[in-house]
């Protein structure tokens, strides 16, 4: 069997936020688990090997059966609604980038729901042929459209309208269904788009030049639609659908392939023209086996490139012989444009301050970026190491150069992880309160509760890839009314666009959610992982505990035998609202040696074993259990750490005893002594006692 390899990524707010501690379990066709993984601070597990087919397989359009093997994985974590993504194609030598955008759970959501992603195999292996509609654009490079152009040559209608320049659209619209349907619309950075659409129309496994030349094509494609405004011209709000019958492939959710990642970092802002033209041709392809077309041949490009051509001679061989390739360097929505030449050691100036001062307020969300001490405007060792563990953590080459590919992820994520820190100075600002207003509202409403609507639909957009973010202007426009239809379809509300009681009452529960779910970013050191147990050191007569992402005064008054009543009078609480890391005083009423846990929907043995600091063994044999099988509402005995003196860790990817022993306050020699380790050498899913 030839080996393939996947890496899982689970983040939350367009990237903005990684999320560690998720327990993956990716398993085989059969159901058996494969692996059980757990993200880092960055929200990323190490990367495996997994069993799949020979390449040359999938190499071969002769060849009739499925060409790879396919895994599941399934992802769960406090707090968040799990996913379970089917039939995830693995090819040899080749590394599938799967990425998590997890939802949080909203508030007083006791079971978390599971969102199924299927997968598949890429559009090339199927029937269907890609009836693609649009003929090119035919615009002169001075930008000046002609008095009148056809419909038979542009496909538009003859008042319709074309960008004046080609611009990379950042984010892309994307309709997940056909154009008239009433499917989700995605937003997606246009690399992420390309990557997608690519991993999910042809195999990773093909020769460069016939990948390079399917990936113009994909590119052009796109580009041809958002000049033209194709769909947008006709009233839709997208720029472009997934459906094959009409545009080309993009599934919600599909793991990106390296060498395709790779290719696109490298070409996203190039395009195929026609010599003399501006506009993108409109490069249409089809499989080129079951289907035929006027356009590139999909599986005729491996043949091509194994004979020796060159990604433009493929694509001139499909198409017109005077089609070029060229760069746009207009890429929309981003806060400073590409300076033209790779930054790197030695280089100075402002564009170099501005990427140190970009990764610096990244690095709040993602800590295991090191700190730049460089001096501003000097691109020196400390710039190149936080450099190129940006790259490492989001899939670029990392050579420590800051390129084309490199500046526009930075600036892309800067923006995300900025804006998110305004709309929490916006909501201390607006003074968000508990209780939904009591007004209706709907087209043509102004006034604060709009306001206070717009609000709300612009941090949850964040959190919901279908959901887009109004325009905060006090006024229910036509803009805002797409964003709240759209989430009152998320929630499964009549999408009337009037904002009542329920829809106010959603709102209020799925903003609340986010507030008391997902980790706020640390700006300074990271900390150590909080042990959702008692903590050390208490007062007398009362344990403490740090809250944790889920958690409920009614859930943590269940877990410690005592009452919400109680809790909230040791801690002077007033309401019933909770932060996550906030430390609260709980009545210690426990027998002493073990806490007791009620088992909620996602708990495992395992996940409880690593929450408490102790082992599966040890629970099993304190509650005289025969199997792993948990029931929601069973009561655990859960081994107190204080009354062993330790807690148990589970070694990760990247540990040194240096690095435990500094984050949980102890020395490497203690660690060694109380371990019996001879030597400082660790092994990932070692379990280590740690002194408490």
């Amino acid at each position: 069997m030839a080996i393939g390899y996947l890496t899982v990524q689970a983040r939350t707010a367009n990237e903005s936020i990684p999320l560690a501690n998720v327990q993956v379990r990716i398993l085989d066709d059969q159901g058996n688990t494969v692996y059980v993984l757990t993200t880092d601070e960055s929200g990323e597990t190490q990367t495996v090997p997994l069993e799949t087919l020979d390449k040359r397989f999938s190499q071969n359009p002769y060849y009739t059966g499925i060409p790879y093997v396919s895994y599941n994985v399934l992802a769960q974590a406090a707090g968040f609604n799990w996913i379970h993504v089917t039939d995830i194609p693995i090819y040899d030598e080749e590394t599938a980038l799967l990425p998590l955008s997890m939802i949080p759970m909203q508030e007083s959501q006791r079971t978390p729901l599971q969102a199924e992603l299927p997968i598949g195999g890429p559009a090339v292996a199927t029937d269907e042929p890609h009836r693609q509609e649009g003929p090119e654009q035919t615009v002169p490079l001075n930008g000046q459209m002609p008095g009148s152009i056809p419909k038979e040559q542009t496909g538009t209608t003859s008042n319709s309208r074309v960008l004046r320049q080609v611009v990379i659209p950042n984010p892309i619209t994307v309709h997940l269904g056909s154009p008239s349907s009433t499917a989700t619309n995605v937003q997606v950075s246009f690399p992420d788009y390309v990557k997608n659409v690519a991993s999910s129309e042809i195999y990773a496994t093909w020769p460069e030049a016939s990948l390079r030349a399917n990936i113009y094509a994909i590119i052009t494609f796109a580009l041809n639609r958002v000049y033209t405004e194709w769909y947008r011209n006709r009233g839709y709000g997208f720029d472009i659908t997934n459906s094959t019958a009409y545009d080309q492939a993009f599934v919600y959710g599909r793991p990106v392939y390296s060498s395709i990642s790779r290719i696109v970092d490298e070409i996203f802002n190039q395009y195929v023209r026609r010599q003399g033209q501006l506009a993108p041709y409109f490069t249409s392809f089809c499989n080129g086996t079951t289907a035929t077309c006027d356009g590139l041949s999909q599986w005729g490009t491996v043949t091509l490139a194994n004979q020796g051509l060159s990604p433009i001679q493929i694509l001139r061989s499909y198409y017109p012989k005077d089609i070029e390739i060229v760069q746009t360097d207009v890429v929309a929505n981003v806060p400073s444009s590409y300076p033209g030449t790779p930054l790197r050691v030695g280089s100075t100036g402002l564009d170099v301050q501005t990427i140190q001062t970009y990764l610096g307020r990244i690095r709040k969300n993602y800590p295991a970026i090191p700190a730049i001490t460089d001096p501003p405007g000097s691109f020196q060792e400390s710039t190149r190491a936080a450099v190129t563990k940006f790259q490492s953590v989001f899939n670029l080459v990392p050579d420590g150069i800051v390129g084309k590919s490199t500046w526009y992820k930075i600036s892309h994520l800067y923006t995300a992880v900025a804006r998110l820190a305004e709309l929490d100075s916006e909501g201390n600002t607006l003074g968000i309160g508990t209780i939904p207003p009591s007004s209706v509202l709907r087209q043509g409403s102004r006034g604060q509760d709009v306001i206070t609507l717009q609000y709300l639909l612009d941090v949850i957009s964040k959190y919901y890839p279908g959901i887009p973010a109004p325009v905060q202007d006090g006024i229910f426009g036509s803009g805002t009314l797409q964003s709240v239809t759209a989430f009152q379809r998320t929630m499964g509300l009549e999408p009337d666009g009037a904002v009542g009681p329920a829809t106010w009452d959603a709102l209020y529960r799925t903003y609340q959610g986010i507030g008391q779910n997902v980790p706020s970013p640390d700006p300074g050191t990271p900390s150590p992982e909080p042990a959702p147990g008692p903590a050390p050191n208490p007062e007398p007569g009362t344990i403490t505990y740090t809250v944790q992402p889920g958690d409920s005064l009614w859930l943590i008054a269940q877990r410690y035998n005592t009452t919400v009543e109680a809790i909230k009078r040791l801690n002077g609480l007033t309401g019933d609202l909770l932060t996550i890391g906030q430390v609260l005083k709980i009545p210690a009423t426990q027998t002493p040696g073990y806490v007791e846990y009620i088992v909620r929907a996602g708990d495992t043995l395992w996940t409880l074993a690593r929450r408490y600091g102790t082992t599966v063994e040890a629970i099993v044999a304190l509650n005289g259990l025969t199997g792993d099988l948990l029931t929601i509402g069973q009561v655990l005995k859960i081994p107190d750490a204080q009354s062993t003196g330790y807690r148990q860790y589970t070694v990760q990817p990247g540990d040194s005893l240096w690095q435990i022993a500094r984050r949980y306050g102890t020395t490497v020699s203690v660690l060694m002594s109380l371990n019996g380790l001879t030597s400082d050498a660790l092994s990932v899913g070692q379990v280590l006692r740690i002194p408490v």
